[in-house]
């Protein structure tokens, strides 16, 4: 490796099977949001001990095991590939040494500070399947000096990192010769390696992990900058947004930050969406499987199924309980702590490439294209420390959540609840939910004061919150220190079990204890004034047990702007989709407010510290709720 140190060369601590289980356990996030040190030391002791296969004395007895068997079977490489504009990108390939023919799957590196080396057990995993594997970093990404770190500016999935996937193909065939060509991504290695596809027609499958469809509506959707997301992703480049981005991204970030002449960051932003160009990927037929989770903080759901519902070529959506880059992560990164588990969403990632690349009949062939796990149906005990026997106050997963197959995505959906928002009681008295879509009285209004947030939040903090919804520790909401000053509240009665599954939303058939499937896009439509002109409305959808404590079911901000001091205005909009079932005797919950950690709210743009905001309904504008069944 010229012009770099070497992995092996500064790597001297032992990996053990303890900081294994850890890793394994807790997956590519620390607490913070950046990348976990104990997933990155991982990576980089796998990488040095393909280097140098001493250094295979540093890891865990299977996992040198494994590194002496690929090394059987593959020669490990470490180029240097050229772009069309003079850089070299940092790679790693594996080179199958038997008789081919041989598939190849294209890594290219996630959106963190490690570059390729974090996936290393990935392609230890391939290799071991038979693979020829090239791994790279796209260019920017990584810290001064790592070896796996890419030169250039970070182009955030622009038409140099097209152009950069091209050549590594390019790469790939002059070396390897391999029989096919798959892509294979986590998040913004995702994003690459669907636009990769969608222009160079040797790419003959892409699984896209945590991925997106369009970046534009990712950043800004509903007039709402999705400003946590952006500040989580700057922080994992590897370096000052000065060293990482050249000046006209620098600008776009500056227009973002801004928040004004948000039509250039749109446009931006959809240059770098697969959304963008379904016409080339239908044309091609490239068959595409796509991870993706309901409570995505990075890359919004929405947005994702749209793209997904517009492709025509072979398909597969998986929709995961979690955040980004949970429920696949740890698989990428680290073998199961448990001996004999799997990590199913890898496990049908590999399943998809298998099939479409090595033409293995193993079962893809009949998998129907939407598979949704349906949010905390999973079956949980308390974790007890081990010496005082005590709760821990987590719990663990016994019995996974449930999956539910669908021919298409049309057909999550099979009928809709129309719920009619009420006036309320008097004194701030909550309003009701009510079934039907018509209430008594139908013109009302209710008001709150704008400006300050609640403890209705969509997440504590992005991917965090997520990893314990996916360990079987989802956010609990008490919903009863819901600040009625500052936000407004809507509940239905204790719900029985004739929630809808047929078209109509009358009846069906339910699982036992289930009140409600919700199953879909929700859409909440309302008037709205402000004594300013703009406000804000965060509408948080829960689940509320007897005791008033809650589970986020789904949420969506909105920013309306222009408007008429006392007059008011008609809104409508859609809220992130969602597969969650309503226990019998539970309750759903509306709660809209003002502010949510995640986005940019108006508060900064009306001169008054102090606003209110009115919603309500007048005699040919219901407040309504439509609640997706299935």
């Amino acid at each position: 490796m010229p012009d770099e140190t070497t992995f092996s060369s500064f790597i001297s601590e032992a990996v053990t099977e303890a900081d294994l289980a850890r890793v394994a356990a807790r997956g590519m996030w620390a607490a913070d949001g950046r990348l976990d040190p104990d997933a990155a030391r991982l990576g980089q002791t796998l990488a040095a001990a393909l280097e140098d296969e001493t250094r295979a004395e540093l890891l865990p007895d299977a996992l040198a095991d494994l590194v002496a068997r690929v090394r059987g079977l593959a020669l490990p490489g470490f180029p240097r590939i050229e772009t069309h504009d003079g850089l070299r990108l940092s790679a790693f390939t594996l080179r199958q040494t038997a008789p081919g023919p041989h598939p190849l799957v294209v890594m290219p590196a996630g959106w963190q500070p490690l570059g390729w080396a974090l996936f290393m057990y990935a392609y230890l995993t391939l290799a071991a399947k038979g693979y020829h594997v090239v791994a790279y970093t796209p260019r920017g990404l990584g810290l001064k000096g790592l070896p796996s770190t890419s030169p250039g500016f970070i182009d955030v999935a622009g038409p140099n990192d097209r152009a950069d996937g091209s050549a590594v193909v390019d790469h790939a065939v002059e070396h390897f010769g391999p029989s096919a060509i798959g892509f294979l991504g986590e998040s913004y290695g995702s994003g690459i390696s669907q636009l990769v596809a969608a222009h160079d027609e040797r790419v003959q499958a892409v699984a896209a992990l945590s991925t997106w469809g369009n970046l534009a509506t990712c950043l800004y959707a509903n007039g709402v900058r999705h400003t946590a997301a952006v500040a989580a992703l700057l922080r994992l480049t590897g370096g000052r947004v000065e060293e990482k981005f050249d000046e006209p991204t620098r600008e776009i970030l500056a227009t973002f930050d801004a928040g004004v002449d948000m039509a250039e960051v749109v446009a931006w932003g959809t240059e770098r969406a697969p959304w963008s160009y379904l016409a080339e990927t239908n044309e091609k037929g490239t068959p595409t499987f796509i991870s993706n989770t309901w409570h995505e903080g990075l890359f919004a759901a929405n947005q994702v199924l749209e793209t997904f519902d517009a492709l025509t070529v072979p398909k597969r959506l998986n929709m995961w309980i979690g955040d980004h880059a949970v429920p696949e992560g740890s698989g990428l990164i680290a073998p199961p702590a448990e001996p004999g588990d799997v990590n199913i969403p890898m496990r049908e990632a590999y399943a998809w490439l298998d099939h479409h690349l090595r033409g293995e009949r193993n079962g893809v062939e009949d998998w129907a294209a939407v598979s949704n796990q349906v949010m905390f149906t999973y079956r949980t005990v308390p974790v007890r420390d081990p010496e005082t026997g005590r709760p821990t106050g987590e719990n663990e997963i016994v019995e996974p959540a449930r999956r539910e197959d669908r021919a298409d995505w049309s057909e999550v959906t099979t009928g809709t609840e129309l719920l009619a928002l009420t006036a309320g009681g008097a004194g701030g008295a909550d309003g009701g939910l009510v079934p039907g879509g018509g209430a008594e009285p139908p013109v009302w209004e209710r008001s709150f004061i704008a400006g300050v947030d609640t403890e209705a939040t969509a997440m504590d903090k992005i991917m965090e919150t997520g990893k314990a919804e996916w360990a079987g520790n989802p956010k609990v909401y008490d919903t009863r220190k819901i600040d009625r000053i500052h936000a407004l509240v809507w509940t239905t009665e204790p719900l029985t079990g004739v929630g809808a599954a047929s078209g109509d939303g009358a009846g069906g058939a339910m699982e036992t204890g289930v009140a409600r499937r919700v199953r879909g896009i929700p859409e909440l439509s309302l008037t709205v004034r402000s004594t300013a002109p703009a406000a804000t409305l965060v509408a948080h959808l829960l689940d509320v047990d007897e005791e008033g404590l809650g589970r986020i079911v789904t949420h969506e901000p909105l920013n309306v702007r222009d408007l008429t001091p006392g007059q008011q205005r008609r809104v409508s909009w859609r809220l992130q989709a969602a597969a969650y079932d309503i226990p019998e005797g539970h309750r759903l919950m509306l709660v809209i407010d003002s502010k949510d950690p995640l986005y940019a709210d108006v508060s900064e743009e009306v001169a008054a510290v102090w606003t209110q905001t009115t919603v309500g309904a007048s005699e040919d504008a219901p407040a309504v709720l439509a609640l997706p069944l299935g």
